[in-house]
């Protein structure tokens, strides 16, 4: 027998809640509020050209822009380790960015992979840089669709066309992620256009 609450009507802990710009008290009201300002950054980031997708200072603008109506810490670094991501201290995630966004702009101009498979590593290697408190999924999603988009490719489904739960979507999206870790892109590819 399940007791206690269900997601969404959960309450937020206290550290979960630190740096709220709102008053929010429960999940479900912390997922409507994101993703209505996730929506606003939608449309700023889609309705005008970046030549900037490539730089650290547009990684942060496009997580600001995406989180600002709800946390103080949008478009700033995370200052402590999470159980995923690199090593915060001595500017390791800025740096580790820099390489990112040089090999990512180096593999389109010598063509080294299919797009798709550059938007796939790019994808994934960012997520697993995990630049910022929280959102990074979200970020890394929206961040490779610009990519494509720049470069003239239609943005990613992130299995939208996939006939199952939302539940099981996240999951194949996250065993891709896992793969993807392990040295296999494919199916991270693969899920780009599901």
């Amino acid at each position: 027998m399940i007791t206690g609450n269900t997601y969404g009507t959960t309450p937020l802990d206290p550290d979960e809640s630190d740096g709220l710009l709102i008053e929010i008290s429960t999940h479900s009201e912390l997922d409507v509020a994101e993703q209505f300002n996730i929506a606003l950054a939608e449309l700023w980031a889609t309705g005008r050209k970046h030549n900037d997708i490539l730089t650290v200072k547009f990684l942060k603008r496009l997580h600001k822009e995406m989180f600002s109506g709800v946390w103080r810490w949008a478009g700033t670094f995370r200052t402590s380790n999470k159980n995923i991501g690199i090593e915060w201290r001595g500017g390791a995630i800025s740096i580790a960015l820099q390489q990112l966004l040089l090999d990512v702009e180096c593999q389109i101009n010598q063509g080294i992979y299919p797009f798709d498979e550059i938007a796939a590593h790019f994808h994934h290697r960012l997520v697993s840089i995990h630049p910022f408190p929280n959102g990074n999924g979200r970020h890394a999603r929206l961040v490779t669709d610009l990519l494509l988009m720049h470069y003239h490719k239609s943005r990613g489904s992130w299995g939208a066309t996939m006939q199952m739960p939302i539940e099981e979507i996240r999951k194949e999206y996250l065993a891709a992620l896992r793969e993807a870790d392990d040295g296999s892109i494919s199916r991270l590819t693969l899920f780009l256009r599901q």
